[in-house]
C-alpha cells in the first residue's frame, strides 16, 4: 500500500512538475558555422577531419552544430559572393583558407572569421600580431619565414658535419596567405 501511494505521489509530482520544466527548456538555434573551400573534392579530406574534430569536442553536425558548406570551384571572385551569403544567413562564424581572408573581411567586420593556414598572416595584413590578432579574424600560420633560422639551428644539432645547404625557392611565389 505504501509503495502504490508513493508511486502514485511520485507521478503525479512529475505530471505536475512537467510542463514547467518543458517550458524552462526552448529548443534554440544550434550555432551555423559558414565553411568556405575551394572544392568540395579536393577539401573532403579538411572537411572529414574537421567535423571529426568538432565531434570530438562535443558538437555533433546536425544536432548541435550546422555547418553550410560553400565551394568557390577554383575561382577567387566567388569568396565575396560567398561571404555576402554567409552574412544573409547570419552565421555564427566562417572557417576558411588564409588567401580568402581580405575578401571575406571586406564583406564583414563582426563575423568570426578563422583560416586554417597562413603563410604570414602578420606580413600580410591578415591580423595585427600573432599574440593578439584584432579585428575578426583569427587562424592557423604556417610561420615559414619566423622560423627558418630556427629549423637550421636544428639541422646543424641533427648533423653536426653539415657544411654546405641549398635552399631552392620559388622567387616568383609572392603568396603570402
Amino acid at each position: 500500500m505504501r509503495t502504490r501511494r508513493a508511486f502514485i505521489w511520485l507521478l503525479g509530482g512529475a505530471a505536475a512538475a512537467w510542463p514547467v520544466e518543458v517550458s524552462g527548456q526552448q529548443p534554440g538555434k544550434s550555432p551555423t558555422i559558414g565553411f568556405l573551400g575551394a572544392d568540395a573534392s579536393a577539401f573532403s579530406a579538411w572537411s572529414a577531419a574537421f567535423v571529426a574534430h568538432l565531434r570530438e569536442l562535443g558538437w555533433v553536425e546536425n544536432r548541435n552544430v550546422d555547418i553550410e558548406y560553400r565551394w568557390s570551384e577554383g575561382r577567387t571572385e566567388r569568396y565575396a559572393e560567398i561571404a555576402a551569403e554567409f552574412v544573409r544567413l547570419k552565421v555564427d562564424v566562417i572557417v576558411t583558407v588564409g588567401s580568402a581572408v581580405p575578401t571575406v573581411r571586406q564583406v564583414t567586420s563582426t563575423i568570426p572569421i578563422v583560416f586554417a593556414v597562413a603563410i604570414d598572416p602578420v606580413g600580410s595584413g591578415l591580423v595585427e600580431s600573432l599574440a593578439k590578432p584584432g579585428g575578426n579574424v583569427t587562424g592557423l600560420s604556417l610561420q615559414a619565414a619566423n622560423l627558418a633560422g630556427k629549423r637550421i639551428e636544428l639541422l646543424r644539432e641533427i648533423v653536426p658535419q653539415l657544411r654546405r645547404l641549398a635552399v631552392i625557392f620559388h622567387m616568383g611565389n609572392v603568396s603570402r596567405y
